[in-house]
């Protein structure tokens, strides 16, 4: 998914810190390129879009799976905010459920849960999507950086998308229906559904 970008002031100064939410709050950010913050931000609601969904669809289904890896999506949210913290970058999650600043995410939420809606099924079928998608997202995050505590994050990221797509292909398949990659590649996939579970250690 094309990445929006993001408007983040960098400032040089401590005094000429605003109190505007949306700017950076402290000088360490000049450290960071300007894609590894948007990448960042990004990343941050993309997570919390993920267990948003999974939180709307466990209300509905009540079914275990859901709510799993709902914990699991949250512990990515930590992982990530710490690492704005880390570089003074003003968080930009909203505490409420469903609720994004970046409007693609809105978007994305907002049509994902209608079609979590539907039916169990088409809700195992969006929690594949999403970890799919973000498997290729945090790919293209990866390519963007060379440090090693942000590339560090991310393997972990990746590790526990790959657990959760393996979880709900799993559910998939025993409900007879069969997911086709949409954003990684078919190969990787393949790959993917056929290891072992990993021990990711957020």
């Amino acid at each position: 998914m094309k990445k929006l970008t993001l408007l983040v002031l960098v400032l040089t100064a401590l005094s000429s810190c605003s109190n505007d939410e949306n700017d950076i709050v402290t000088q360490s950010t000049t450290q960071l390129t300007q894609q590894e913050i948007d990448d960042l931000l990004f990343l941050r609601e993309e997570e919390k879009l993920a267990r948003d969904v999974y939180l709307f669809s466990y209300d509905k289904y009540a079914e275990t799976i859901f709510n799993s890896i709902s914990q699991s999506e949250q512990q990515h949210m930590n992982s990530v905010l710490t690492l704005l913290n880390t570089y003074g970058i003003a968080d930009p999650a909203s505490s409420e459920r469903g609720v994004f600043k970046n409007q693609t995410l809105q978007s994305l939420y907002n049509d994902l849960t209608t079609q979590s809606d539907i039916s169990l099924l088409e809700a195992l079928k969006v929690g594949a999507t999403i970890e799919d998608l973000d498997l290729n997202d945090i790919h293209e995050d990866e390519s963007n950086t060379t440090r090693d505590d942000i590339i560090s994050v991310y393997e972990k990221l990746s590790c526990g998308s790959r657990n959760h797509l393996r979880s709900y292909i799993s559910q998939l398949i025993l409900n007879g229906e069969s997911y086709v990659p949409q954003f990684i590649s078919l190969a990787e996939f393949t790959e993917v559904i056929n290891s072992e579970s990993e021990i990711c250690g957020y």
